[in-house]
């Protein structure tokens, strides 16, 4: 048995969020958890993070070989 509390999150999402049960079902727990408001403890990504995955995962996919 999974721990979490399925009667509670399909309370939430569908009477709380008002998501039918066709979306409802399609989320993941972790979007659920998300859209109920939890993990709001991380900030959004910045610009000078951004700039330093472009540096570590440069986009190649249009360059030739």
């Amino acid at each position: 048995m999974s721990g979490l509390d399925w009667p509670g999150l399909m309370r939430a999402g569908l009477h709380g969020l008002r998501l039918t049960p066709r979306e409802f079902w399609a989320l993941t727990p972790a979007e659920l958890q998300i859209m109920l408001g939890a993990q709001q403890d991380a900030a959004p990504m910045g610009r000078t993070r951004l700039n330093e995955l472009l540096v570590a995962f440069p986009d190649t996919l249009n360059e030739v070989e």
